[in-house]
């Protein structure tokens, strides 16, 4: 798959390389990305090497992309954000971003770009993309809801972190559902998210 960069003009999403490792490193020292997402912890450069590597380059060669979010287009690395394959036409996305880059709708604008590539036909055409995160991880759903991801369900001790099993949140979004937020989450979500700092 040749490697597509994308932007709003707000953000830049484009493929992390060697030259990213280090800001990588920096960024996943902290300790609210390691509580919510599977990554090693500790988290040293040698993995993000291995991130490199292992997952970004081989991703980008199948159907697997990665893209670092960034404020301008040379800018630093702020965030990660990803499609993982499920199947031929589903896929599944992940991200995180840094504290300093939050609280300013980058991210829903980020999550934005990625889909719209996804189910673009000339982008990956897919006919779904899934979303999963831990239970409590409540600024990761503020940012699914938002982008138009419809709740469904809970999944009992479905993910594993560490060696630990986790229960975990789904929600999907299908190219068929209109834009803008999803409004069908239960309502703790609604709770809860009104305490979720929004974007301004």
């Amino acid at each position: 798959m040749d490697a597509q960069a994308l932007s709003n003009g707000t953000v830049w999403l484009s493929i992390p390389t060697e030259a990213d490792i280090d800001v990588i490193t920096e960024c996943c020292q902290d300790p609210s990305i390691g509580e919510w997402v599977t990554i090693p912890v500790p988290y040293t450069r040698d993995n993000a090497q291995t991130f490199i590597d292992d997952i970004v380059r081989p991703g980008w060669a199948g159907h697997s992309p990665t893209w670092a979010l960034r404020l301008y287009e040379s800018g630093p690395v702020v965030g990660m954000i990803g499609l993982g394959e499920r199947d031929e036409s589903s896929a599944e996305i992940g991200y995180w971003l840094a504290p300093g880059a939050r609280s300013r709708g980058l991210m829903t604008q980020a999550v934005n770009l990625v889909c719209d590539y996804g189910f673009r036909p000339a982008g990956l055409a897919l006919q779904r993309i899934s979303w999963r995160a831990f239970v409590g991880n409540y600024a990761s759903a503020a940012v699914a809801r938002r982008a138009g991801f419809h709740y469904e369900g809970l999944s009992r001790q479905g993910s594993l972190q560490r060696g630990r099993r986790r229960d975990h949140w789904l929600a999907a979004r299908l190219p068929t559902d209109p834009p803008g937020p999803a409004l069908d989450w239960p309502a703790e979500f609604h709770r809860a998210l009104e305490q979720t700092p929004r974007p301004h």
